[in-house]
């Protein structure tokens, strides 16, 4: 899962990147509200967390441009505590949630878990499809035997992609936009590598290839 981190405070927001890359997000940082837009129009996202007040361009007007183009990018808004004037300007303006300043890192990732689950219509907060359950907190994967296996950052955050669109035929370019950060090696070689891991780990028959085409998690194409 792939988020853009909009955050123009020097010090928050590397934290906030830290942060949620240990949660298992690959994460783009940006500081001003004209990149921002820009990385929300052009790049594939899974979430954005929106700081409001922004250096180039106010927050709530980037937020109003992305609606205004049609983008249904869940959105988390942060604000100053107290400005409850911003939390409904950013509401009306499509926010999805916020989230006042100062937050504990916790309430910070439950409510980006819960906006992540309602935008792919999944009620249950535990990943469970073709007999595996993924545990999200400690990045591991139990199998239908009930054997626990340990994930790197990057199988989890593919396998983690591949359960929320089991059946779906994905290819290696939408893999790599979900599952990396923008200034990292995209290589497709890459993703094969890490699917032939996942499949020693997890069991070659869960990910079928479709040469030339991508692969399919756990059924048919949907």
């Amino acid at each position: 899962m792939r988020l853009l981190l909009v955050e123009d405070d020097l010090v928050l927001g590397p934290r906030l990147r830290q942060d949620l890359r240990r949660a298992g997000y690959a994460v783009d940082l940006v500081d001003n509200g004209v990149d921002a837009q820009f990385q929300g129009e052009e790049e594939a996202y899974d979430a954005v967390i929106l700081d409001l007040g922004l250096p180039g361009r106010p927050g709530l007007e980037v937020l109003q441009n992305w609606r205004k183009a049609g983008s249904q990018l869940p959105v988390i808004v942060l604000t100053a505590r107290d400005a409850w004037h911003e939390r409904v300007d950013g509401l009306k303006a499509g926010a999805d949630d916020y989230l006042g300043k100062p937050f504990h890192q916790e309430e910070l990732l439950a409510r980006l878990d819960a906006l992540l689950r309602r935008a792919q219509e999944r009620s249950e907060p535990q990943l469970a499809v073709a007999g595996l359950i993924l545990d999200e907190e400690r990045q591991c994967v139990m199998l239908a035997d009930g054997e626990t296996v340990e994930l790197t950052g990057t199988e989890f955050r593919l396998l983690r992609y591949m359960m929320i669109n089991p059946g779906k035929l994905l290819s290696k370019s939408r893999l790599t936009e979900h599952v990396y950060e923008g200034d990292a090696d995209r290589d497709s070689n890459v993703i094969e590598a890490y699917i032939k891991r996942l499949r020693q780990k997890i069991g070659k028959s869960l990910i079928e290839t479709r040469r030339g085409q991508g692969y399919i998690f756990g059924g048919e194409t949907a």
